[in-house]
C-alpha cells in the first residue's frame, strides 16, 4: 500500500530515471580510470619491434639502431671475419653460448640466423657500457691475437665479432643477442621472433 497522495507512477519513472544518469556518471568516471590502466602510446612504442634496413651496409660495416632504449648493433660481416671465428675458440669463456641470452634459432658459432649478419645488442654484460666496435685485425692495443670485434672502454671487456666474450675479462657473459627475423632480404626486424630464416 503506498501513502495517500503518492504518485507511485511518476516514483516509479524519477528512480528509474536516476538510475540511468547515475549508471552513465559512473561510466564517465570508469572509462578514464580503466583507460589509465593502459600502457602510454610512448610506453607501447618503446617496447614494440624495430625495423632496420641493412640494404646498404658495406661488408665489414656495422647499422645502429635504438630498441627499448638500447643500441643494437647489425654487423655486416666479411667472409674473412666468419672464417676467423673458429681460431678463437681456445680464447673465449663460452665458444659455445652455453649460458648466453639468444634466441634458440641463433645458438650456433656464428649467434644469428644469416650468418652473414650479426645482430647484437650494444651493452656490455658486465656494468652496462657501450662496447667500441673494433674491425681491425692485431691492432697494437688489443695484440696479435685480436680478429676484430668490441672492446668495452670501461673496464677492458672484449667480444668477438660474434659477440662472444673474452676469457679474463670483467664481462661474465656473451653480449645479449635480441629475438629478431628477416622479413626481406634488405629489412631486419628486431624484437620478435618468427622462427629460423
Amino acid at each position: 500500500m503506498s501513502a495517500p497522495g503518492v504518485d507511485n507512477k511518476r516514483r516509479r519513472v524519477l528512480v528509474a530515471a536516476t538510475s540511468v544518469v547515475g549508471a552513465i556518471g559512473a561510466g564517465y568516471v570508469a572509462v578514464p580510470f580503466i583507460a589509465s590502466m593502459n600502457p602510454s602510446a610512448k610506453a607501447r612504442a618503446a617496447g614494440a619491434p624495430v625495423e632496420a634496413d641493412i640494404g646498404k651496409l658495406e661488408p665489414g660495416a656495422m647499422l645502429r639502431v635504438k630498441w627499448r632504449g638500447k643500441p643494437v648493433w647489425v654487423v655486416n660481416r666479411t667472409e674473412e671475419m666468419l672464417a676467423a671465428l673458429p681460431e678463437l675458440d681456445h680464447l673465449l669463456a663460452d665458444p659455445e653460448s652455453a649460458a648466453s641470452v639468444q634466441p634458440e634459432s641463433c645458438r650456433n658459432r656464428a649467434r644469428s640466423l644469416k650468418s652473414r649478419y650479426l645482430v647484437a645488442v650494444g651493452v656490455c654484460t658486465h656494468l652496462g657500457c657501450s662496447p667500441t666496435y673494433r674491425p681491425e685485425v692485431a691492432p697494437a692495443d688489443l695484440g696479435s691475437e685480436w680478429k676484430g670485434g668490441f672492446f668495452c672502454p670501461c673496464h677492458g671487456s672484449r667480444f668477438d665479432l660474434a659477440g662472444r666474450v673474452y676469457a679474463g675479462v670483467p664481462a661474465p657473459i656473451n653480449l645479449e643477442i635480441p629475438k629478431h627475423t628477416y622479413i626481406s632480404d634488405t629489412v631486419v626486424l628486431i624484437g620478435e621472433d618468427r622462427g629460423a630464416a
